[in-house]
């Protein structure tokens, strides 16, 4: 009788083919604890008010009793009331108590597994798992959530969910079964402590600001407080350029404190690897920990984004253009703030190419696009200045006056990100100043081109195509291109597509395309 072979030191054993829960299933029961935990953080303010503002009023602590019991009410409903079950062809989801939503998603259509873990979950040890699959057109039709499941079943789901739909192979019975070495996951990128330097430049301190004075300001209009209006009317009564100035000083540096503890929030224990089953898995996370998983298959393409402090500090963040992943928030994210060349790398390793397309050459756009952009940019500002001049007191037209140079700035240095390229793979364009963006698009995953010509730019002989996908942002533009080679450019990087639509200028050297 012969005896299996030795499995390679090194290497762990293949884990066993991953079965269809067929059954119903219930979230797990950890859940009514963890849901009125993560509502009630979101309920505390409110509560706080309702018990330690008036005057020890009885009906304050009856609401408050009363919004606890309702968020704990609710929790168990949501529990009782909701089982999944996960087929060879589907999952499917039943949720509701008054309303009952049955949500059906086929397994072919799934694109990415998210594993989101808040501090609730993780403190009992769960995760909540999202399965997206690209489809945006309707409200609940881009996948569905199971909110929570341990953390074993969510990693266990992810495998399950991203498999190939392949039966188990079976072995005879005389025969016995080796387990099959397979390889570790390939790390492509880890998070290096040097990127901290970074933080700064990305303003995520000031976001942070803005949107913790925005839910306060809510909160106080609410208790019949105004403090924005109160604060504006008495900047206008009593104007100080000092005050300005020291308000402004003190926000940049609040600010660039807490980009440091933001950062780490977000991005700490950040890897990025290719699995053996074929997808890219980004992890990271200090309090709330997410780990999104995409099959390489869907992946159309990168973005090389740099914010203009970030870009002034040579660095970039990259983001990924696949279908399942839309442009909104940051799950599509590969990188985060790093220097560029660590970003050019990741492009490379994820795309699987030897040069990262988006450091070609870019071919420069017309004169006529500088004009445009620098009229977009400093006309706003002269409009606002003559306006204020006219209607607001004296000290306030020359705060615009004084931006517009600076507007000028970002209108030439938007003109000089503009540009585009073609390869046998992929098209590269690049577009923006404050946020400038290199996008290289797979040629294949272009399904579709929008071009618009406003008055302006049919004046100057410009216009701006969108090459149409199903991943990412859906579009991806060259802006302010000429007709000309606008059109050549959509007609080469696709062919056949455009060509119907176009005709030929033989009298123009080089025969130009234009639009019929």
């Amino acid at each position: 009788m012969s005896t299996p072979p030795e499995v390679p030191t090194g290497l762990p054993a293949a884990p066993e083919f991953t079965e269809p829960l067929s059954e119903w299933h219930r979230l797990h029961v950890r859940m009514l604890v963890v849901r009125p935990l993560n509502e009630g953080i979101a309920m505390l303010v409110p509560i706080l008010v309702l018990l330690f503002t008036g005057n020890g009023e009885k009906w304050r602590l009856f609401a408050s009793g009363v919004t606890v019991a309702v968020i704990l009410a609710f929790s168990y409903f949501i529990w009782r009331t909701t089982k999944y079950r996960i087929t060879d062809d589907q999952v499917e989801l039943h949720t509701g108590l008054l309303t009952r939503k049955q949500l059906a998603v086929p397994r072919d259509r799934i694109r990415t597994v998210d594993l989101t873990s808040k501090p609730g979950h993780r403190v009992f040890g769960l995760s909540a798992v999202r399965i997206g699959t690209g489809q945006q057109d309707a409200p609940g039709a881009d996948g569905l959530t199971l909110d929570a499941v341990t953390q074993e079943e969510a990693e266990r789901l992810r495998v399950l969910l991203l498999q190939k739909a392949v039966a188990p192979k079976t072995a005879s019975s005389d025969e016995p079964q080796a387990d099959v070495a397979v390889p570790e996951p390939e790390v492509i990128s880890k998070l290096d402590l040097k990127w901290l330097k970074f933080a700064p430049l990305s303003l995520s301190g000031l976001v942070a600001i803005g949107a913790v004075f925005g839910v306060l300001s809510n909160y106080a209009d609410d208790l019949g407080l105004h403090p924005v209006q109160d604060l504006w009317e008495w900047l206008f009564e009593h104007p100080s350029f000092t005050l300005l100035g020291a308000f402004v000083v003190a926000l940049v540096v609040v600010g660039l404190v807490l980009s440091v503890p933001l950062y780490i929030l977000q991005f700490w224990n950040y890897r990025l690897t290719r699995e053996p089953d074929g997808t890219l898995r980004v992890q990271r996370g200090l309090l709330t920990t997410r780990s999104v998983s995409v099959e390489e298959q869907r992946l159309r393409g990168v973005d090389i984004q740099e914010p203009l402090l970030v870009r002034a500090g040579r660095g970039a963040k990259a983001v990924a253009v696949t279908t399942g992943l839309g442009s909104k928030g940051e799950s599509n994210l590969l990188l985060p703030p790093a220097p560029l060349s660590v970003a050019h790398q990741v492009s490379r390793d994820v795309l699987r190419v030897e040069d990262d397309p988006t450091t070609r050459k870019l071919r420069r756009h017309p004169f006529a696009a500088l004009r445009r952009s620098l009229v977009r940019h400093v006309v706003p500002w002269a409009v606002i200045a003559i306006g204020l001049a006219i209607w607001a007191p004296s000290w306030a037209w020359p705060i615009p006056v004084a931006i517009i140079p600076f507007a000028a700035l970002v209108g030439w240095d938007n003109y000089r990100s503009l540009g585009n390229a073609l390869d046998d793979r992929y098209l590269v364009t690049r577009n923006n100043s404050l946020v400038r963006s290199t996008v290289a698009l797979q040629r294949t995953g272009i399904i579709g081109w929008r071009i618009r010509r406003s008055f302006f730019q049919r004046r100057s002989g410009l216009m701006t195509i969108g090459a149409t996908t199903a991943a990412g942002a859906g579009v991806y533009h060259v802006t302010d291109v000429g007709e000309s080679d606008g059109l050549a450019l959509a007609d080469e990087a696709v062919p056949d597509l455009l060509r119907p639509f176009l005709i030929s200028d033989s009298t123009v050297e080089g025969q130009a395309v234009r639009n019929v």
